[in-house]
């Protein structure tokens, strides 16, 4: 942070308050997501910590169920780390954003090659035979 805007920040009281808010919630986060097992760290997030309650937003039903059941494991994590965090409330947040999924490369054993070849060989001429053998000769 610059000089200029860290001093910005730090010499008006709200904006000192806001930055006070903003690293607590950070630090709590780091350790929600150091305790929280992955599937839930990875769609979860801490939101804020109002009157020692941590409100934790997730991203679908069935993590938020299992945040609930968990709630008293993560309150005793939280509080042995010195943090006053006496409940915890779970927000369903659900995010639209499209998820691009990468489709594994695919590729053809020797033997398969050979196989298809082979089968290729057999039949007449037809978009079945022309199939086959493009198949068997692509590159993996």
């Amino acid at each position: 942070m610059t000089l200029r805007l860290k001093s910005i920040l730090t010499d008006r009281p709200e904006l000192r308050r806001l930055v006070e808010r903003t690293r607590q919630i950070q630090t709590l986060e780091q350790y929600y997501q150091k305790i929280a097992p992955p599937f839930i760290a990875s769609a979860s997030h801490v939101l804020q910590l109002d009157r020692q309650n941590l409100v934790i937003a997730v991203d679908n039903g069935t993590v938020a169920a299992k945040l609930r059941q968990m709630t008293t494991e993560f309150i005793s994590l939280f509080q042995g780390e010195g943090y006053e965090v006496t409940g915890i409330q779970v927000k369903v947040q659900v995010r639209y954003a499209s998820v691009r999924r990468v489709s594994p490369k695919r590729t053809l054993s020797v033997n398969t090659q050979r196989q298809l070849n082979e089968l290729a060989e057999k039949l007449g001429d037809s978009p079945l035979k022309l199939a086959l053998s493009r198949l068997a000769h692509r590159k993996n």
